[in-house]
Order: C-alpha cells, then structure tokens, then sequence
C-alpha cells in the first residue's frame, strides 16, 4: 500500500504564505499559488490561529555557524579549547560548554551544533492569562456577554488603573483564543467572539457588493455640513437595513455623536413599509437630537421626500458602493450580527426583543467613547437638552 507524500514547506514558502494571507487572499488563491490543495495551507495558518509568528532572533551574545565552523576546525587540528577560544575572542569556558553540550572533541559537527543550539532557543513565554487565572476567568465573564476583546482590555484598564496584574492586552485575549495550545482560554468562547470564525482573518479581506438601487433627487454626502462628517454635535444618524432569510430585515439607525443604535422592526423591504417604520422611530427622540440621516443608496428609501415633509429631518446619500461613508453604522451592523447571524430569519424577532439586544449593545463600553457606554453618552445629550 502507497501512503501520501507529507508535504514540507521551505521557511520562505511559509512566508510567502503569510504574506498573501496579510494582504486578504483566500486560501484556494493561495494553495493554487503552490499547486496544492487549500487544507495544507490552512495546515500551516491554523497552527498559530491565522495570527503570524513573530519571526525568531539569534541573541548577539550566541555563538554564530561561521564561529562554530572554526571550532570545528580546531578540534579537528588538535588545537586546545584555550587556542580555540583565543582565536574567536571567546572565553575558554564558552568554548567548552559548547563542547560539552553537542557531542565533546569526538563528536561535534558545526552544523549539528547550530540546529541544536537553534532548538533549544525556542522557549515561548508562558501566557499571562495562564499565569493569573483569576484574570482569565474575568475575561471569560465579559466574553460570554458578547464584550469584544478590545472593550475588554480597555474596561480593565480604566476599573484598575494601578494594578497591571488585572490588566491585558486585546491582542493577548485574541491570542488566547485562537491558538489553543496556550491553554489560557476554551475554544468555546470563539463563539461570543463577533465573527466566530477559528482563524484571524486580514482586515484587507475584501466582499463583493450588492447593486444598488437609483434614488430621485437624492442629497449627496458631500453636502452634508463638515460639523456631521466630524461627529462633533449629536443629532446626526446614520441607518441601513441588515437582512435575514425569508425576505427579513432591520432597520440600525447609529447616532453618529454617542454610537446610540435604536433597532426597528420592518416587516417588508418596500420603500413605503421602510419609510413609515422610520417616521414612528423619529417621534421616539426630541428633534435636538435627531437632524439628519445618512442612508444607503438601497430603494428601500426610494420615498425619502415622504420622510423628509413627516419628520422635518434631513436625509444624505452615500456615494455607491461606499458603505466606509457611513462607517459607525456599518462598524454596528457588524455588532449586531452576533445577536442575529447570517442566514436567519430576522422576522421571528419582536419589537420588544430588539429593543432588549440594542440595551445590551448601548450598554457595552466603547473604545472610541473612551470606553464609556452609547447609553451613558446618550442619556448626558437627553440630560442636557431638557
């Protein structure tokens, strides 16, 4: 019986493989790149959870080949380890811990001496979430109530800022997670995590778009006042609708000031379901605090006039096939796909469950509010206005 070959990547192989990964290719774009199939890519990737190894450093003070080839050489010649370590500038003692430690006089090779030397150097760092479990266990508190590593790490930097033992990086808690040989954190916390995929994947990882729908009369987002594109005055909104299997959507208006999402229900995608379910949501908030939309060039806002004369709130256009316009809604939308996947169907969920999933959502703390909550910062522009 013939066994499959095992397949050995060379060290640049490996980086080329990484290389392409960073840049967002896939793994079938890789694996066609090297002839083989995409799971012996995926091999390799897998190991380390899609997160590159950092590349490994010879320390300064370590015997190089180019000196052990010339100890080598004057074992060979019967040279004593004082002459050896003469020549090489080296103490005696160096020279005769690397005798001792690959075979003595009778046995040393160079070669042999430099990969052992270069195996023996590998000693990871242990995890500081293995080290202090009482902060593992805290992180896994957070995680299960679907805070992002980086909501994490930022809420116990600000809670105890002198105490660096109750402290870690976001980076160290995605580690934790996707590199399971760490033995800091359970697999099945990848679950909460908001993509729950195994493996990082690029932030350059590019999606295919959808055709948008062509919008009467649209306001361009470039006429919109510099004072929104900043985000520096609350009352300014950016929505679009998340959709779900059997003809589902809901509706994610973002106040783009304090990162306050409202959900709305929306039984159908047809402009003028979409348009009333926005009019009812406005009368919800004081006009101070909602004075304009920024929307997506989807159909469903086809009737925006309609909205416009009922609420008085102003409505700007995206440029097509620019969703990054609207970034703090589509940075929420991504939120909120842990509460409602892909390939669900949205209709199942009530008004009254939406709302429960958008308090859960306001209450998260956010880097970008300085690790304050949506709700807090709300609630101070609600406070301020009355």
């Amino acid at each position: 019986m013939k066994y499959p070959t095992r397949i050995y990547y060379a060290e640049s192989d490996k980086s080329l493989m990484w290389d392409r990964w960073r840049k967002g290719e896939s793994l079938n774009s890789i694996a066609r790149h090297f002839g083989r199939s995409h799971s012996s890519i995926q091999g390799i990737l897998a190991r380390s959870g899609g997160i590159r190894p950092p590349p490994r450093k010879r320390s300064a003070r370590s015997l190089t080949l180019a000196e052990r080839e010339e100890i080598s050489r004057g074992v060979f010649a019967g040279l004593s380890v004082r002459s050896i370590a003469a020549s090489l500038g080296r103490a005696p003692s160096t020279v005769c811990r690397e005798l001792n430690r690959n075979g003595s006089l009778r046995r040393y090779r160079a070669s042999t001496a430099e990969q052992n030397a270069w195996d023996r150097a590998h000693r990871p760092k242990t995890c500081k979430l293995v080290q202090n479990r009482a902060l593992a266990s805290l992180v896994a508190i957070k995680l299960r109530q679907l805070w992002s590593p980086d909501q994490i790490a930022g809420w116990l930097k600000s809670t105890y800022p002198n105490d660096e033992r109750r402290q870690v990086s976001h980076e160290t808690i995605y580690k934790s997670l996707f590199i399971q040989a760490r033995g800091a954190l359970k697999n099945e916390l990848l679950q909460h995590l908001r993509k729950t995929r195994a493996m990082r994947r690029s932030r350059h990882k590019t999606l295919k778009g959808e055709g948008l729908g062509q919008i009467t009369d649209a306001v361009s987002i470039r006429e919109r006042p510099a004072s929104v594109e900043d985000r520096a005055l609350p009352g300014h909104w950016e929505g679009d609708l998340i959709f779900g299997t059997r003809d589902s959507q809901i509706a994610t208006p973002v106040e783009c000031f304090t990162r306050y999402v409202m959900l709305v229900k929306v039984d159908s995608k047809d402009t003028e379901t979409v348009i009333n379910a926005l009019i009812k949501h406005s009368h919800k908030l004081p006009q101070e605090l909602y004075q304009s939309l920024t929307w997506d060039r989807g159909s469903e806002l086809a009737d925006h006039k309609r909205f416009i004369l009922a609420t008085d709130i102003k409505v700007y256009f995206c440029d097509p096939q620019s969703p990054w316009q609207r970034g703090s809604n589509e940075y929420t939308n991504g939120l909120l796909r842990q509460y409602f996947p892909k390939g669900t169907d949205l209709s199942l969920h009530s008004q009254t469950k939406l709302n429960a999933v958008a308090r859960q959502l306001n209450g998260r703390p956010r880097k970008t509010l300085n690790y304050r909550t949506p709700a807090d910062c709300f609630n101070q522009c609600v406070a301020t206005i009355h």
